[in-house]
Parts: structure tokens; sequence; C-alpha cells
């Protein structure tokens, strides 16, 4: 992808403006990127070189450093001996960001119970009824679809912080290898763990939507570290 709409912009910068467009250009750089790890081209432990990512982007190599170095703060990436690569998660680290997750989803629910609007939870329960007709042998759209659903919840809450706080925290999910749907049986268990979660949030019951989510959380990280670990 050019930037070309960047550099359209460069002439209308003024000399004391040179940092803007930098930061501006890492930016673009930055959410690149991203989308590249979202769309999975960027898998765990894939290496990754500044100078290839400036020549696809067309872009110098001092805004790529500056979107790299924030990908290594966020833990996105980081430095092995043979240079900057796509960061893999051990069993300790799967086990604090699914401890994390655990926590955010729940207040998610326990937020959304309390102020879900009926479109909120109508839009859910589509979702849901989707996720449960799709073929279980289909574990991206499954996958799809349970993002879906936990996006709806997100935005159930009526909260951006934590909104903010949850889609930080599902980029570091991008670490995981492929999707605990690809574990047979495991659309069977979370179509009703969905429910659980839906009907307590229509009941106006915080504690309990709260203790749904996160026994849905505390399942996906079983299924996850069995996947991982112990195939």
């Amino acid at each position: 992808m050019r930037f070309a709409c960047i550099q359209a912009r460069t002439a209308a910068y003024k000399p004391g403006s040179l940092r803007d467009l930098v930061m501006s250009r890492a930016q673009q750089v930055y959410e690149q990127l991203i989308e590249g790890f979202r769309s999975g081209k960027y898998r765990p432990g894939d290496r990754i070189r500044a100078e290839d990512i400036a020549q696809r982007l067309d872009v110098s190599r001092t805004p790529v450093r500056e979107a790299l170095s924030r990908l290594q703060e966020r833990r996105l990436l980081e430095m092995t001996p043979s240079g900057l690569a796509v960061a893999q998660l051990d069993r300790q680290g799967v086990l604090e960001l699914y401890a994390l997750r655990e926590i955010l989803e729940g207040a998610a629910a326990r937020f959304a119970a309390q102020h879900a609007s009926p479109s909120d939870i109508y839009a859910m329960r589509r979702i849901s009824a989707s996720f449960v007709a799709a073929p279980d042998t289909d574990a991206a759209r499954l996958a799809q679809l349970n993002s879906a659903f936990h996006s709806g919840l997100y935005d159930a809450t009526h909260n951006r912080f934590l909104i903010d706080a949850l889609m930080g925290l599902n980029d570091a999910l991008m670490l995981l290898p492929s999707t605990t749907f690809a574990a047979t049986g495991r659309r069977d268990t979370a179509a009703p763990e969905h429910e659980a979660i839906l009907d307590a949030i229509e009941a106006r019951d915080p504690d309990r939507a709260e203790e749904c989510a996160r026994t849905h959380i505390r399942n996906a990280r079983d299924t996850r570290l069995t996947m991982m670990f112990e195939y």
C-alpha cells in the first residue's frame, strides 16, 4: 500500500512540523502492522525487518522504527537472537493473558447487565443464533462469530474506557496460534455459555452475568492450554 495521501500532504507541512509528519506516518505504519496481525499475515515467531516494511509501504525507515518500537512496548514484538520477531507466548504468558481477560470480560458482562439497551441484547441474540447454526467444522467462521458476540458485549457496556481496555487486550490475543474453535466440541460448550451470559444480562442480574462471563473465559483458557501445551 502506498502512502500517497501522506506524501501529498508533505508540501503543506512547515519546517517546524517535521516531527508531526514523521509521527503521522508512524501512526499509519502502526495501523497497517496491526491489521497484519489481525488478518493473520504476521504470526508468532515471524521475523520482522524494518527495511522490508519500509520498502513495501514506500516510506522511510524512521516512521517504521517508531511503529515497531510502539509494538515492542505493547509486547506484540520481541527481540530474539535472530532479530525482531512477533512475540510468542509461553504457558505463563497465556495464563497471565487469560487472567486479565477473565476480569475484564466479567466486568463487561456486569456493566452490560446494568446498561445494555434492548437493541444491544437483540443484536447479541442474533449473533448467538448464527453461532449455533454455523457448522462446527468451520473454525474460522465460529471464531468470527465469537468475536462479533464479544464485540457486541463490549458495546453493551456503554463504557468507552472499558471498551478501550478490552480492545487493547484483544490485540494481545493475536499472539495466540489458531483458534480454540478448532478444538473438537468447543462450539458445543461455548454456545450455551453465550446464552447464559445473555440470559443474565436480559434478567438485569450483574452478579450472574459476571460469573457466567468469567466461567466462559476460564473454559476458553483451559481449551487453549490443552491445544498449545498438551497435544
